[in-house]
């Protein structure tokens, strides 16, 4: 049986964690190996801390804000929306596969949102390692 991908997911203090704190409140099931770390506002993560997660061994990276419009401070969701666009082609430049990259928009009022995020993110992962299993891992 193969492990779990771990995944790091900056989450909104505001809205995402709150989700995940209601999420374990309502004993929603989702992946044991998603590593929370709890950020002000989704556009404070800068690329760097993506591609050092990466680089330190998470399979999988994702930040969780709020909804698009409901920023607590004004545009740091639209900024996330940029830097993501960003984040997916250096991770792309950088030999990652973007898929390992994920955005997302979940309110406080939306743990099971959350969880599904987590999942899908969860098995994206797994399937990426699936077709991993070239022999030389590079090329394509």
């Amino acid at each position: 049986m193969s492990r779990e991908a771990k995944i790091i997911a900056f989450c909104c203090n505001w809205c995402s964690y709150a989700a995940a704190d209601l999420a374990g409140i309502s004993r929603l099931q989702y992946p044991g190996s998603i590593r929370i770390i709890r950020v002000m506002c989704s556009g404070m993560v800068h690329p760097e801390m993506v591609i050092h997660a990466l680089d330190k061994g998470a399979d999988g990276v994702m930040i969780i804000g709020c909804h698009l419009g409901e920023c607590h401070y004004i545009r740091g969701n639209e900024m996330a929306l940029a830097r993501a666009e960003v984040i997916a082609d250096t991770l792309e430049d950088l030999g990652y596969e973007s898929e390992r990259f994920r955005i997302a928009w979940v309110s406080s009022a939306e743990p099971e949102r959350l969880a599904e995020a987590f999942r899908e993110m969860s098995a994206r992962l797994a399937s990426l390692r699936e077709t991993d299993a070239s022999p030389s891992g590079i090329g394509e």
